[in-house]
């Protein structure tokens, strides 16, 4: 029985070892090396050129969404990101040298960029979408960081990050990357033109389009080999931005760049939730990119149902008003004056409601986000405006409402309504 013993004691002790050795060895592959710190660069160390650049880059890429926080400085960071795996903050990006970027050298923030590592050698989370940044070029990389170089430093360390456990030690991110994260270059497609070949170069790239139109894997992880399926961000829906949008309406490239710019289209509806920061940072982007991406994706968009053959509107309003008697009445309330055919809002040009992609998707998410949380004008005073009813009407009461205005107007079939109010309603991110 001895023997027994320690036969069964040097195999657990044997186990161990392999283990720690193993540990140990993923640390050193997980390893990356710190880059010395540099003086704070002065504005004359870039061309006015890099950093008007740079600015176009930023407000493509939408930096400010993650990297600005509601009522705070630009770029200071602080910004709360939630994700399955607990909540991140957006860093300081400014040129502070102590809780911002000035103490990176050019090559740090490249590596940053191009192979999610921070200058410290420590891995970032793939929420700083790196998978897309990759393919950026040399030029471009110069210009970001010209252009975040000489902004005004700001003193500011963002909340910690709350990860859950053990997803707060960084080196494991080595393992994320080993399984999803390929960096590769931008390649020129020679069956198509300049302006198309600009726009997916700054749609997959830049502007990161993916993070939220394409579908994600348990892991986090953007499923590549379904890009622009659609994905979900703060609780709403990123509709499909391939052969498999539910728009009613052909998104062309005039009609996109139109909505990119403006947040409003005519012929689809507003941005809203995440969209609408997208807008107005694009809204302030010069020269020919935003018809470059425009370009791109309605491409990609060609071979939708809506592309082929654009159907009539459906408005089903005495069925709806049978069905769902309550919401047609909330309805009747709250938005028919803005909504209905004939409003002073419709005449105006805003889009009647059956044009909003929402009412065409597999998931009543956005309609509710839009209900809870309204809609903000994302460029300018004047832009589409409606306000949030999430402290005016109850679960109940948006459910019925949008029963209504599915049966009138949709062309999908949504069940469990209620649970999904109060799903969106918990997730949504006002």
């Amino acid at each position: 029985m001895t023997r027994h013993f320690a036969s069964g004691r040097r195999v657990a002790l044997l186990v161990v070892a392999v283990v720690v050795l193993l540990f140990v060895a993923f640390l050193i592959f997980a390893h990356r090396p710190a880059i010395a710190e540099i003086a704070p660069p002065t504005r004359g160390a870039f061309s006015e050129t890099d950093i008007a650049r740079g600015a176009e880059l930023a407000r493509i890429g939408n930096c400010t969404s993650c990297h600005t926080a509601k009522g705070g400085r630009p770029f200071a960071g602080g910004v709360p990101i939630a994700t399955p795996f607990g909540t991140l903050h957006g860093t300081n990006i400014t040129p502070d040298p102590v809780t911002g970027i000035g103490r990176w050298s050019e090559p740090a923030f490249a590596r940053s960029m191009r192979q999610g590592v921070a200058r410290d050698g420590s891995h970032l989370y793939p929420a700083f979408p790196y998978d897309h940044f990759s393919s950026l070029t040399d030029a471009d990389l110069h210009g970001l960081y010209a252009f975040l170089m000489t902004r005004r430093p700001v003193h500011l360390e963002p909340p910690a990050n709350r990860m859950i456990p053990p997803l707060g030690f960084r080196p494991l991110l080595a393992g994320w990357k080993l399984l999803f994260f390929r960096p590769a270059r931008f390649t020129t497609d020679p069956g198509h033109d300049a302006l198309w070949n600009r726009g997916k170069y700054l749609g997959d790239g830049i502007a990161h389009c993916g993070g939220c139109h394409s579908p994600r894997g348990v892991l986090g992880n953007e499923k590549t080999d379904q890009p622009y399926a659609g994905g979900w961000v703060d609780g709403w829906y990123a509709p499909p931005l391939d052969a498999t949008s539910p728009a009613i309406r052909a998104w062309t490239a005039d009609r996109l760049e139109t909505y990119l710019r403006t947040g409003l289209s005519t012929t689809h509806a507003a941005a809203a939730g995440p969209m609408g920061a997208v807008a107005h940072n694009l809204a302030q982007v010069r020269g020919p990119d935003v018809r470059a991406i425009a370009t791109y994706y309605a491409d990609l968009m060609a071979r939708a149902p809506a592309a082929r053959r654009e159907p009539p509107l459906p408005d089903r309003a005495d069925a709806a008003i049978r069905a769902h008697p309550e919401g047609a009445a909330l309805y009747a309330g709250a938005c028919a004056m803005c909504h209905e055919p004939g409003a002073p809002m419709v005449v105006a040009g805003r889009p009647v409601l059956p044009l909003g992609t929402q009412f065409h998707e597999h998931t009543p998410r956005d309609m509710i986000q839009t209900i809870l949380q309204g809609v903000a004008p994302p460029v300018g005073a004047q832009g589409p405006y409606m306000p949030a009813y999430a402290g005016t009407l109850s679960d109940t009461q948006v459910a019925q409402l949008v029963a209504y205005l599915q049966t009138r107007h949709g062309t999908v079939r949504w069940d469990d309504l209620e649970k999904e109010v109060a799903r969106a309603r918990k997730e949504g991110k006002p």
